[in-house]
């Protein structure tokens, strides 16, 4: 299989140097490009072909999304994530407004870093931890204006069903291995932490979204954050 190739946008050189060492040297992924001057973006990029874009959301000379919303009125849609240091809420709201695929933080654990990028490549919607109790609130407040108008709606149409009902049907292992998903781990750390196989967390991060109707681990970890008293409360009783 050909490696993902990443395309860096961030204007200190020594975060250009380091993400290109981490991506192609622990994550097998091929950086075809990277500046930190707006104006070369767009021809590098046409020149280049990358999979994905990783993009800085503070630049001396503009902002991330700014750039982004020029790349998409000249016909460049390639996919975004975005790699800054700022965890404010209006930041993270204004990406996923402009399609970003990924809303990611500099502070991240590396290993996080790559599983994230590696997954906005596969398509996924991927956001730091940190941020995902922000994006939790986000959602809610818009499921809440939702059902104000249509009524109360749950993951694969479980009307009615209340939050210690959905944390019930997991098992205490899966409700371990959501907490440490909601912390950023990847599958290989989860099971360092919890001493099984890499494969075993595979497939009981499968069951979870199978079982909670997830698509992502974003929502994953969106859904531990807002259930986070439940699953304490499942796990003390059993």
């Amino acid at each position: 299989m050909d490696a993902v190739r990443i395309f860096l946008v961030d204007d200190h050189s020594l975060c250009r140097s380091g993400l290109t060492e981490l991506l192609e040297g622990r994550g097998g992924m091929k950086v075809v490009g990277a500046t930190g001057q707006p104006e070369l973006v767009l021809p590098m990029l046409r020149r280049e072909q990358a999979d994905l874009l990783v993009l800085d959301l503070r630049l001396a000379q503009t902002d991330g999304l700014s750039l982004l919303r020029q790349l998409r009125v000249e016909g460049c849609d390639i996919p975004v994530v975005i790699l800054t240091m700022s965890a404010a809420e209006d930041d993270l709201a204004a990406a996923l407004r402009a399609g970003v695929k990924g809303y990611l933080l500099k502070d991240m654990e590396p290993e996080a870093v790559i599983e994230s990028i590696g997954r906005a490549a596969r398509g996924e919607l991927v956001v730091a931890p940190a941020m995902a109790a922000k994006l939790a609130q986000m959602w809610q407040s818009g499921q809440n204006r939702q059902n104000r108008q249509s009524g109360p709606d749950m993951p694969n149409g479980q009307k009615g069903t209340s939050k210690r009902d959905l944390v019930a049907i997991l098992t205490e292992r899966e409700r371990e291995v959501l907490e440490q998903v909601a912390q950023g781990k990847s599958n290989k750390a989860i099971a360092q932490v919890l001493d099984i196989s890499h494969n075993t967390v595979k497939l009981h991060v499968r069951h979870i979204m199978a079982k909670l109707g997830l698509n992502s681990r974003v929502e994953a970890a969106v859904f531990a954050f807002e259930h986070r008293s439940s699953v304490e409360s499942s796990d003390s009783v059993g």
